[in-house]
């Protein structure tokens, strides 16, 4: 049997451009790449970040957001040693009820930090005992502190100045000595006082002793029954907030809520003038094409802005800045979808006599709802995301109350607790946006 198989005969021209392909490959393309990340890594400022960067700050804080520390205090004006949780006045220990690690005797005082770390406080003299380096020894006199150091080199945990001592071994374990006070820090799991306020009656009971509470006829507060007393103290908590968190965490929800459905019900008839199979006319396609264009080119956070001195702060302006930039980015997602429709299910239902509202009812919304669906809980989802975002700005909802404890160093607990809540938000309407999805299109 004759082979008329046709080979393409091999030419120099085709080895030489096979060669070049090869070449930019193997060659032109990775020193291309070399050469792109060389210029961003100097054109960004990478090396004066990493000289600048404080890893060790970055330590405490991430310490500070899922632990407490109580500080025990000896403050020379007032000649005392205080004990109390984050050092806040409104959550001191009374003398009579202090913790089994601090011990008073009279103006002096014993610290155990546990591990072996002690720390005696004699009058105006702090001797803080590190196993395996030797006891350090600071004075506050009128001029400074008089420091002594067990012999041999100062390690980087020991912070030596005239005016100042800080000893911290460990990052829960820390020792300052100033010319007015001595204080010690003494770190623990958890977040402090998280359920009930310190000098709350509620403070330090266990979910046993609440339950039996609730269950109970002899009331805390006459006035309420004891499960809202309990509601109550839990809500209005002036170190956690929950109340006000929970407030803020709906109005985001709402916001998100509001400004989705606002751009797809905008975004679907729109749709329908920009695409080509249903808008005739190539001058009405082209301007809503580009009004599509319009809305979605600007930034929601522009779009905020620009709203927020419109109309003032508040969620409002978050709910209008989605809507604007979310009609645009459905609008031109529909209008794709309803150009890629199948004519035969509309001609099907024309044949029946249906007028043109019954054909896009029944023969053009049953093919695009899939894609209606899944893309506006899509858009649900990432937009409870961005309205955290755009309330920082000012829109209000949690975003403004994680700015507000970010502010600071001491509140990184309380950012945490916003963090977690807000993914915790994010799944649930994932969850959820996935049951509805399947409920819409799959019918079960």
């Amino acid at each position: 049997m004759t082979d008329y198989t046709l080979e393409t005969p091999v030419t120099s021209e085709r080895v030489w451009l096979h060669v070049r392909r090869r070449a930019w490959l193997t060659i032109f393309l990775p020193l291309a790449v070399l050469t792109y990340l060389v210029y961003t890594w100097f054109a960004f400022g990478v090396p004066d970040i990493l000289a600048k960067a404080q890893p060790e700050r970055a330590a405490i804080l991430a310490t500070d957001s899922v632990a407490y520390k109580v500080h025990v205090t000896k403050n020379f004006r007032r000649n005392d040693v205080e004990v109390a949780i984050e050092g806040e006045r409104t959550a001191t220990y009374d003398p009579a009820l202090l913790p089994d690690w601090v011990s008073l005797d009279g103006e002096n005082a014993r610290v155990d930090l546990g591990d072996g770390y002690f720390i005696d406080i004699e009058g105006k003299t702090a001797l803080f005992t590190i196993p395996e380096y030797g006891v350090v020894k600071g004075t506050a006199t009128k001029s400074g502190v008089e420091i002594e150091l067990p012999e041999g080199p100062v390690p980087d945990w020991v912070k030596v100045d005239p005016r100042k001592l800080d000893v911290r071994p460990a990052l829960d374990k820390r020792l300052q000595v100033t010319k007015t006070k001595i204080e010690v820090h003494n770190y623990f799991g958890g977040w402090e006082n998280f359920w009930f306020p310190f000098r709350s009656p509620l403070h330090g009971m266990s979910f046993s002793q609440l339950y039996a509470l609730a269950l109970s006829a002899d009331r805390m507060d006459p006035d309420t029954s004891n499960l809202w007393f309990i509601a109550d103290e839990f809500l209005k908590n002036p170190d956690w907030q929950h109340g006000e968190i929970f407030t803020a965490l709906f109005e985001t929800i709402m916001m998100a809520v509001l400004g989705t459905l606002t751009a797809a019900l905008f975004a679907l008839p729109l749709a329908f003038l920009a695409a080509r199979n249903f808008t005739p006319s190539r001058l009405m396609r082209f301007g809503t094409r580009r009004l599509f264009d319009f809305l979605r080119g600007i930034d929601m956070l522009i779009w905020s802005l620009i709203f927020i001195r419109a109309f003032g702060l508040g969620p409002l302006t978050g709910a209008l800045a989605i809507a604007f930039t979310d009609t645009g980015s459905l609008g031109k997602l529909f209008s794709e979808a309803l150009e890629n429709i199948d004519n035969k299910q509309v001609e099907g239902v024309r044949a029946t006599g249906a007028s043109q509202i019954q054909r896009y009812r029944f023969g053009v919304i049953p093919q695009i709802l899939p894609v209606f669906v899944s893309q506006v809980l899509y858009y649900l989802e990432s937009n409870t995301r961005s309205a955290t975002v755009i309330g920082a700005l000012g829109a209000g909802g949690i975003g403004l109350m994680l700015v507000e404890t970010m502010r600071t160093s001491r509140d990184w607990e309380n950012t945490s607790y916003i963090i977690i809540l807000t993914i915790v938000v994010v799944i649930l309407m994932d969850q959820g946006s996935s049951w509805l999805r399947r409920k819409l299109i799959e019918g079960r």
